[in-house]
């Protein structure tokens, strides 16, 4: 058993992570801010696996507090999720993006060198692969970013860099998101974004518990086959899995290393596909129009998951299908989210 500390631990994805680590009979301790979050995730953590994390409401940019986290668990691992991470409005509030993200993850990495917490599984994104490279990406690939919320994540990819080549303790995995959809098969965790949302899936299901009244598809004149934008979606439990082979890499290996992952499906789908796919899954008609694009969006892009496939031994196993019926079988029991 190792004890874990995964930042942003109660949000969509985190908590998914943190489900898998105790199933694993990992010990789970969480720090997360709550600012786009519920503290209706523990109980529905615990009920999934019949153990609850350790939480702490702490913002990472309190190094008092996140000194105090380190100082009672003795950590083997960081799994690093915290982060603000809408895309259109981090080009609203570029600031905001810099100072949460960036500057949280540098008080982060201070604090693992104090108390010599040296693995790390750091939660990047497609988004560092910018608009100019050809498709599929491919890790190796240069980065660069279309918006404020990717080049944070550009620039806490160079830093973990960095840090890596001045300190040979360090031992890094950087996982490269593309799309993750879907929920917990139980139900009992998934999406709950605060307001409007900014990602396709949710809005999707808030359509269909009549939360919302249609869709709005941004852009539908892009060079694809249907005229909507291309993404790799993933189902949000492959994708935690994942992270669990990325844990396991590093502390098995006795050679310390910084090494990047795409983790997705490998193939893309359009806006009109997920609608269509979710519409089969619901039995329910999702009512859309097309709307401008919005600001640093790209055409089309997925994933080259060939290294996560052959060094970590990861793959996707869910279809579109299951991301989209298990997406409605989380929103169908709870139609006001955790609230």
């Amino acid at each position: 058993m190792k004890t874990i500390l995964v930042t942003g631990g109660m949000g969509f994805i985190g908590s998914h992570i943190c489900v898998s680590l105790l199933e694993q009979g990992h010990q789970v301790i969480i720090v997360d801010n709550l600012c786009n979050s519920n503290k209706e995730v523990l109980n529905r953590i615990n009920q999934i696996t019949g153990k609850a994390p350790i939480f702490y409401s702490v913002d990472l940019l309190n190094e008092e507090a996140l000194s105090a986290v380190f100082k009672r668990h003795n950590m083997d691992a960081v799994i690093h999720l915290a982060a603000l991470k809408a895309v259109g409005k981090s080009s609203q509030i570029p600031l905001s993006y810099y100072h949460n993200n960036v500057s949280g993850s540098l008080v982060l990495l201070k604090v693992m060198e104090k108390y010599e917490v040296f693995n790390l599984v750091f939660s990047s994104s497609a988004t560092v692969y910018g608009a100019k490279n050809p498709i599929p990406y491919v890790e190796h690939f240069p980065l660069s970013a279309t918006n404020p919320y990717g080049r944070t994540k550009v620039m806490i990819e160079d830093i973990l860099q960095d840090i890596f080549h001045a300190d040979s303790r360090w031992n890094i995995s950087l996982l490269r998101y593309f799309n993750p959809i879907g929920a917990h098969p139980s139900g009992l965790i998934g999406e709950d974004p605060k307001g409007i949302p900014n990602n396709l899936m949710p809005f999707i299901t808030q359509v269909a518990v009549g939360q919302r009244d249609r869709l709005s598809i941004f852009g539908g004149d892009y060079p694809t086959p249907d005229g909507t934008g291309v993404r790799d979606y993933i189902h949000v439990v492959d994708l935690a899995l994942g992270h669990l082979k990325a844990l396991e890499k590093l502390m098995a290996s006795s050679v310390k290393s910084i090494s990047a992952y795409n983790l997705g499906a490998g193939k893309g789908y359009s806006v009109l596909n997920v609608v269509s796919a979710f519409e089969k899954a619901s039995g329910k008609e999702i009512k859309y129009s097309i709307t401008s694009r919005r600001e640093g969006d790209l055409a089309e892009f997925f994933a080259d998951v060939t290294k996560a496939n052959n060094e970590l031994g990861w793959q996707v196993s869910r279809s579109l299908d299951e991301m989209c019926e298990d997406a409605w079988n989380w929103q169908r029991k709870n139609p006001e989210g955790y609230s």
